[in-house]
């Protein structure tokens, strides 16, 4: 599972697998602890690759090492906050800004060097803890899940709305209460991301298959 700061979350270094906190302490941990306990006799191995900071650009420079090295089964991706972000929070630094037509050429490059060599993928969009849909940095954050959306439907990969999964969360809670800068959640947060991507692949309570 790669992506940025919301998938790292403190996790190990340099491979995030192992004891205690390896996985970090957000979505992946809990994903990973719903799979442990439901499904034990899978042993099925989670490995999270996040680097807070990381843009689809990072994500790029660091592919061969931090993925296809690993030559995962199964991949995570979940890109675009910070390729936003920047462009919000640091206008003036016009070089860390990744706009959208890099972002798609970049994260569809990256899916289609990998993709035959996997039994699934699976993309997660990036997301804006903000309601209201005509705020500026949300507006953005939308243009590039559609992004992220037209990838997974022209690859065939599992697509999961994170923004979508939010939604009726934030009709009953502050958005600065799930995350202060409307970005890192707190654990009900990351709760909300973890069910989305456990419902998008198909997990059920009951260890069926």
């Amino acid at each position: 599972m790669i992506g940025d700061s919301i998938t790292d979350c403190g996790r190990k270094k340099p491979e995030g697998e192992g004891r205690n906190d390896s996985l970090g302490n957000g979505y992946v941990a809990l994903v990973d602890s719903f799979l442990q306990s439901v499904y034990p006799q899978l042993g099925i191995r989670v490995t999270n690759m996040g680097i807070s900071g990381n843009t689809v650009r990072n994500l790029k420079e660091r592919w061969e090492t931090d993925v296809v090295n690993l030559k995962p089964d199964w991949l995570s991706i979940m890109i675009g906050i910070n390729d936003v972000w920047r462009q919000y929070d640091l206008p003036q630094l016009i070089e860390k800004h990744v706009y959208i037509e890099e972002y798609e050429q970049t994260l569809r490059e990256l899916v289609e060097r990998t993709k035959p060599s996997l039994k699934g993928l699976i993309l997660m969009t990036p997301y804006y803890i903000e309601p209201n849909s005509n705020d500026g940095m949300r507006a953005a954050m939308d243009q590039y899940g559609a992004v992220v959306k037209k990838i997974a439907d022209q690859y065939g990969a599992i697509f999961i709305d994170t923004q979508e999964a939010f939604k009726p969360v934030l009709e009953h809670i502050y958005p600065a209460t799930l995350a202060w800068d409307r970005v890192h959640p707190n654990m009900t947060g990351h709760m909300t991301l973890a069910r989305a991507f456990l419902n998008a692949i198909g997990f059920s309570w009951n260890g069926e298959r």
